[in-house]
């Protein structure tokens, strides 16, 4: 079986994510999108959120699955046997950075092939970053995540808890 890990923050999971996932289906057996804490960074939706979201998504393809790991992702990798690990690369910069992440991984696990695809051009600016600088100041990011994520429904209910 030809399983991936799909790794990142994913805070939140935007159309570009989705799109790779996509994309790389036909490639593999089974994709597993790893939620990886970064302790540089800090969440603006918990990992159980995220996970519930990304899951959201995917719910009629069984091959994808939804996971948060701590740790070094070419542990994970090990963990969950499997040999390929996706990334996505929308710019130059992008891919200078997942070069040399990608080449340290191979020394630590030369079995586990990282494989790159290109963003498609139109998601090409979409990043969780930006994203999520707009949905801090109130903006419509609906035409950046996917369709049916329910991030709404879930920044609805975080407003109603706060305002208990």
């Amino acid at each position: 079986m030809k399983t991936a890990v799909f790794a990142g923050s994913f805070d939140p999971f935007t159309t570009g994510h989705e799109s790779v996932v996509v994309r790389a289906l036909p490639l593999f057996d089974k994709i597993i999108i790893a939620i990886g804490s970064n302790s540089s960074k800090s969440g603006f939706l918990s990992i159980e959120e995220r996970i519930e979201l990304i899951e959201n998504v995917f719910c009629h393809e069984p091959r994808v699955k939804v996971e948060a790991y701590d740790g070094l992702t070419v542990d994970y990798c090990k963990k969950v046997n499997a040999g390929f690990m996706i990334r996505g690369i929308r710019t130059a910069a992008d891919f200078e950075y997942e070069r040399g992440v990608a080449q340290m991984n191979k020394i630590m696990l030369p079995e586990v092939e990282s494989v790159f695809l290109l963003t498609t051009p139109e998601l090409t600016p979409v990043n969780s970053t930006i994203v999520r600088d707009i949905l801090r100041h109130g903006g419509d990011v609906s035409q950046f995540l996917p369709r049916n994520s329910n991030i709404y429904s879930l920044l609805e209910k975080r407003k109603h808890a706060k305002n208990k």
